[in-house]
């Protein structure tokens, strides 16, 4: 009888996919140091063949001869660190230093198939075989983690058979950690202290069984990182098979027992009556202070580096919850979570620390959100009063001469949470609540059937800007100030490519306009492509030919147009979805970066890839369309970096210093969320035009 052994580690990748395991030399050399003892493994250092990042034949042609050259009761042990790669069908392969992927798939000449493994196990004489694998079967490589690939495997299918035991770092869709304080990998590390120390011989007699050394190292290793779950796969016989012998009644392992027992009673402390019973015990057994010392380090090392990961842990969240805005978005939960899975801790090992750390914020932000909820309905009770004023005054309203406004009844809507997870981090379910609004408005006949509708604006007060706690806000939105707008008219929706067309054919004023400028052709969708001289002329042309003083809108006056009593980001609430506005509700990966297409952990939607008609969702409460999204709309003012010496009474911000930069408003179809936010400010030349570029216009009535 012979004991046969096959310790393969790979650490080197030439794929860049595949990340490199410093640590898989290292477990090979330990096993083979244990192996090669004769106090422990007891194998003979010829029979033990270690083969270091080796080439795909040489690695093939081991395997091979390990089974084919062994006798009935021969002892064949297979040991193997690195990468295990899933293709597609479910086929599982061992890497090797040169294993190569196409686009991502496996090039499968360049890695061991494990039906080939499986097929030597099976036509090999040998009845007592062991497998350990060290590598785990569904990875990510998130920074700082270092895993064995991706994919998914049953391991019966692949190595099961008579008379085996097949010992696995995780399951079949877990990770194998390598820790930051160790020299090998966890379950290696383990595995080999187990055998090293006599401590994997539970039973005491003496030998060191295969279900033994699992049972030993799996305690082990969930102590230190309770998220990986080693697994053991015996099959007949096999998990009574002997690896390893330890010395009987030895002093230094009795005591090893005695710190475990102990330890494992109080959670990894041994408390002051556990130190003297240990302390009676070592001069009982005769061991030295040192020794002692040394015994009981080990056996609370995994449990420390469990507390040290808790700790961690606990750290970067103060700091997440101190630095990052709260709720977390979408992006930070997916770090948070990477980063639990990077530390090997489970919901439960993690659930108190939230609870500390969150719960105090999840509490401020619901304070927040009841307030947010209360002016909410305040707000929808004034506008009922206001509803109500508007309609017993609507035969007083004051308007420019000639213009006489008749009532339109539209659709709003808007955005209510439904759940949002265990304290706030779970990803939010929204509801949308449509209603049916009234308002005035107006209709200027532009000639062959085209007509332009303006909405009456009431006048009152809004704080305009964005709230420090407004998630993605930006400096250039403050500070936040009082403004009072007077009545006016705008525009129900961005001005259209018939309207465009029609204007555009009246007589010049000061400047030549195309009279199809836009991209997206469509007789009904915004027009864009012009610039800020041309959405000027537009006025200029409209109010020749009309008497009324036409003009694009002050950006105090867009804003509260676009708020409509609203203080939330949207007018419909804390997020936005593409089902009602068009913008790029798509993840848009830039430069290495990827950006959300959410906003404040609501849904994501669709990227439509240019505009859509106007009208086609609902009006915000003052019944205007398209306020968030579809195309940026030009305003009068000049840009200023920030609202500080802004006027307060809704005027246009003009200083006639040559500021050849102009405001835009309302984000587009091809910008993100937080761009479309009723706050968010941005600034483009006068002269310059794009695809996603449009305006709407404001008519004065009754302005003192």
């Amino acid at each position: 009888m012979a004991k046969l052994a096959l310790l393969i580690g790979i650490s080197e990748y030439d794929e860049p996919t595949l990340a490199p395991l410093p640590n898989a030399v290292n477990d090979v050399e330990a096993m083979q140091r244990v192996l090669v003892n004769p106090e422990m493994g007891d194998f003979a250092a010829a029979d033990v063949t270690v083969l270091k990042n080796p080439q795909r034949q040489d690695m093939e042609d081991a395997i091979y001869n390990l089974y084919a050259n062994c006798q009935k009761d021969d002892l064949v042990l297979f040991y193997f660190s690195g990468h295990g790669v899933v293709v597609e069908s479910g086929e599982f392969y061992f890497s090797t230093r040169r294993t190569r992927k196409d686009r991502g798939k496996l090039i499968p000449t360049s890695a061991v198939v494990a039906t080939n493994v499986h097929s030597w196990m099976n036509q090999s004489k040998s009845k007592r075989q062991v497998v350990i694998l060290d590598c785990c079967f569904s990875g990510a490589f998130a920074r700082g983690l270092t895993t064995k690939d991706s994919g998914t495997i049953n391991l019966q299918q692949y190595l099961g058979g008579e008379g085996r035991a097949i010992l696995t770092a995780s399951t079949s869709t877990q990770y194998a950690f390598e820790s930051e304080t160790l020299d090998l990998s966890i379950y290696t590390h383990y595995l080999v202290e187990g055998i090293e120390k006599g401590a994997a011989d539970i039973d005491g007699d003496g030998l060191i069984s295969v279900d033994e050394l699992h049972n030993y190292a799996k305690s082990k290793v969930q102590e230190a990182s309770p998220a990986m779950t080693p697994e053991f796969y015996p099959f007949k016989d096999g998990y009574r098979i002997f690896l390893a012998k330890s010395a009987k009644d030895d002093p230094r392992l009795k005591y090893r027992k005695e710190a475990e027992k102990r330890a494992n009673q109080n959670q990894g402390r041994l408390s002051v009556f556990a130190l003297e019973i240990l302390e009676s015990k070592r001069i009982e057994w005769g061991l030295s202070d040192n020794e002692a010392t040394a015994i009981r380090e080990e056996v609370l090392q995994p449990y420390r580096e469990y507390q040290r990961k808790r700790d961690r842990y606990e750290q970067a969240l103060i700091r997440a919850v101190n630095e990052e805005r709260y709720p977390f978005n979408e992006a930070i939960q997916q770090d948070l979570q990477d980063y639990q899975q990077h530390l090997g801790l489970r919901d439960e090992d993690i659930a108190l620390i939230q609870q500390r750390v969150i719960a105090p914020k999840q509490a401020q932000y619901e304070r927040q959100q009841q307030e947010a909820e209360r002016l909410r309905q305040e707000y929808q009770r004034q506008q009922q009063e206001l509803q109500k004023q508007r309609e017993r005054e609507s035969s007083k309203v004051v308007s420019p001469p000639n213009i006489q406004t008749q009532t339109f009844e539209f659709n709003t809507a808007t955005l209510t949470v439904k759940s949002s997870g265990f304290l706030g981090m779970g990803k939010k379910t929204y509801e949308i609540n449509r209603s049916r609004e009234r308002a005035e408005f107006f209709r200027e006949n532009l000639g062959n059937g085209v007509v332009l509708e303006m909405v009456a604006i009431p006048g009152g007060k809004f704080l305009m800007g964005s709230a420090e706690n407004e998630p993605e806000r930006l400096d250039r939105e403050s500070p936040q100030h009082t403004v009072t707008i007077q009545p006016f008219f705008m525009g129900k929706f961005p001005v259209t490519q018939a309207q465009w067309a029609a204007v555009a054919a009246l007589g010049k004023v000061n400047i030549d306009l195309n009279h199809d400028p836009s991209n997206f052709k469509g007789a009904n969708r915004p027009v864009e492509r012009v610039s800020w001289d041309d959405a000027v002329e537009f006025c200029a042309r409209l109010s020749q030919k009309t008497g009324e003083t036409y003009r694009l809108p002050t950006e105090a006056e867009w804003e509260y147009a676009c708020r409509a009593g609203t203080t939330t980001p949207f007018y419909f609430g804390e997020t936005i979805t593409t089902d009602l506005a068009n913008y790029r509700g798509t993840d848009w990966e830039y430069q290495g970066k990827v950006y959300p297409g959410n906003y404040a952990q609501g849904p994501k939607g669709e990227y439509r890839q240019q505009t859509t008609d106007v009208g086609k969702f609902p009006a915000n409460p003052f019944g205007l369309f398209d306020m968030h999204g579809n195309t940026w709309e030009w305003c009068q003012d000049e840009w200023h970096e920030n609202y500080n010496n802004a006027s307060t009474d809704g005027s246009g911000w003009l200083s006639n210093n040559d500021n050849d930069y102009r405001l835009l408003r309302g984000g587009s179809w091809l910008n993100l969320p937080w761009d479309c936010r009723s706050a968010y400010r941005r600034y483009l030349a006068r002269v310059y035009w794009f695809n996603n570029v449009s305006f709407r216009v404001v008519v004065v009535r009754g302005r003192t």
